[in-house]
């Protein structure tokens, strides 16, 4: 009898489970963290996840300490997954995508004139990836390192890296971090910090793509609503290069100081347009460094959500994926087209190593290099 009891016990326990809900292996974002597990040049990678209060989750790898997704809820309480990126670790490797989808970008994010930098007086070659300058640190830069974890808890994650004196031929050890930290009001915050045994220079940033419709299938960026708290810009050559010149927004294409769509002057007859291929420039912002004061703005219609950019840099790189062309495919295997996409890269100004009439980029030991760039996210 008591062999009959367990046995009708054990079989109702088996109906109540299969009967429960089970916990989903995947992210609010629909990442599987399976899929990032995993080592690249014999160092462990894998998937993090931050969360807040108001539902909002952010996930990030430690491979270019890469933001991989962040959903935050559309005006319909849908959430919504505003960056673009992979669905699996392997995607991010070079070998598989030259990409640096948010991606850290380091020692030097922009370009540098030539790969050439000066200083005291010696000076130093830098790869030349890019119209033969030198962009991101070069071809092996920051955003295919494999990051240490420091700290990791459900709010913030620090990530920290060594870069070795003669790293892509830049002087200096240099020991850096970058910590993002989720806050309950739905904002994300980067950190940086860095500091290195002999003189050198340091410019890091984040290079995520927004779209923020959640959709880049159907909706590109154009009609997204733009504003950035800047009355100048510097100008580019048609490698890129800035020209040392910090031009007015005034009468111009980059004039956004009042909220305009992206897509309305993208195609005017504009030679920084033409240089460009579009919006690919820094703006010199009117804020002075004070990270209270809101840089730049990102609205979109579709989905009412808002993203509003702070910062401690002097400058914001605004790109609008210009180069995008559908060839890379991402998460959910859409494939990523011309303009659905906006990076929002705060930073010093390109070349400024060349370019001395601009804020310093320079790093000598016993300083501590400190940058912070805010993403706040909210609904309109």
């Amino acid at each position: 009898m008591k062999k009959k009891i367990i046995f009708i016990l054990a079989a109702v326990l088996t109906v109540v489970s299969a009967c429960a809900p089970k916990k989903s292996a995947t992210t609010v974002s629909g990442l599987n963290p399976a899929d990032f597990e995993g080592t690249y040049d014999n160092l462990p990678v894998a998937l993090y996840t931050l969360k807040n209060s108001s539902g909002m989750e952010v996930c990030i790898t430690n491979f270019g300490g890469r933001i991989v997704s962040v959903a935050v809820p559309d005006r319909r309480g849908v959430m919504r997954d505003v960056v673009l990126g992979f669905d699996r670790i392997d995607d991010y490797f070079p070998e598989n995508n030259a990409s640096n989808f948010g991606a850290v970008i380091g020692r030097y994010g922009n370009r540098i004139c030539q790969g050439r930098i000066t200083i005291d007086g010696e000076t130093y070659q830098l790869p030349q990836n890019n119209y033969g300058h030198c962009l991101h640190g070069g071809p092996d830069g920051w955003h295919y390192k494999v990051f240490a974890v420091d700290e990791a808890d459900s709010s913030h994650i620090r990530l920290s890296l060594e870069s070795p004196d003669g790293d892509a031929g830049f002087p200096g050890t240099v020991n850096a971090s970058v910590t993002y930290t989720l806050t309950d009001d739905n904002a994300l915050e980067l950190a940086y910090e860095a500091t290195t045994d002999a003189p050198t220079v340091i410019n890091m940033t984040n290079h995520s793509y927004f779209n923020l419709s959640g959709d880049p299938v159907n909706h590109t960026i154009l009609d997204d609503e733009l504003t950035i708290n800047a009355s100048g810009f510097t100008p580019i050559d048609d490698t890129f290069m800035t020209t040392g010149e910090i031009a007015p927004v005034d009468g111009t294409p980059f004039d956004f100081r009042t909220p305009c769509l992206i897509g309305s002057r993208i195609d005017a007859d504009d030679q920084q347009l033409r240089n460009g291929h579009g919006y690919d420039h820094n703006w010199v912002l009117d804020t002075g460094g004070d990270i209270t004061r809101e840089a730049a703005e990102l609205y979109c219609p579709a989905t009412g959500i808002d993203m509003k950019v702070y910062t401690t840099e002097p400058g914001l790189q605004v790109y609008v994926g210009n180069f995008l062309d559908g060839s890379v495919r991402g998460k959910k295997g859409v494939a990523y087209q011309i303009r659905t996409a906006v990076c929002m890269e705060s930073q010093h100004y390109p070349d400024s190593p060349n370019k001395p009439q601009w804020p310093s980029v320079e790093l000598r030991p016993g300083e501590t290099y400190h940058s912070r760039c805010i993403y706040a996210f909210s609904l309109k």
